[in-house]
């Protein structure tokens, strides 16, 4: 069983990410066959025009989707921590949709049934990540997400700090 700081998913860098949607493509491909974003386990997001960021499931450790459903359509594999669907018991309702805090699982097209990223578990790697041409994806543990953002908040302290001393 991995532990939950073990486990990695998929993480986008805004600053990176330009929004071309090579993922949302590919994870169509690899998943459904076809180049149809909306078939896509991993969503692009614009947050405006120059801000974009891709968006899947983070694998909760309790998992909001998991106790929403009023169904029990959702479990999350213990071992992966990947969240599975039993497509015989979901019926499209969405309260799953409305529990995930990132935005991470949609309603196929047309199943109408959920679903989510299953990391690529039958590849090894999220595609996604292969193929991003910004390299704005990253497959890691929220220990090395955290610790990347401290890197980050630090470097931007010491921009600042370099700042003002200039301007003294």
């Amino acid at each position: 069983m991995v532990k939950i700081h073990e486990r990695k998913f998929v993480s986008a860098d805004p600053e990176k990410c330009t929004g071309c949607q090579v993922c949302e493509y590919v994870c169509a491909m690899e998943k459904e066959g076809v180049f149809n974003p909306l078939k896509s386990r991993i969503r692009v997001v614009r947050l405006n025009q120059l801000i974009n960021v891709s968006v899947t499931c983070r694998l909760c450790e309790n998992p909001a989707c998991v106790a929403a459903c009023p169904r029990d359509a959702l479990t999350q594999s213990e071992e992966t921590g990947i969240i599975l669907v039993d497509e015989d018991k979901c019926n499209g309702c969405g309260w799953c949709i409305e529990a995930c805090d990132y935005g991470a699982i949609t309603l196929h097209p047309e199943s109408k049934v959920v679903f989510l990223c299953d990391l690529c578990q039958d590849k090894g790697k999220p595609q996604c990540v292969e193929w991003c041409p910004e390299e704005a994806l990253d497959f890691v543990t929220s220990d090395v997400l955290a610790q990347k953002a401290r890197i980050e908040a630090v470097k931007k302290l010491f921009q600042e700090a370099l700042k003002a001393t200039e301007s003294t």
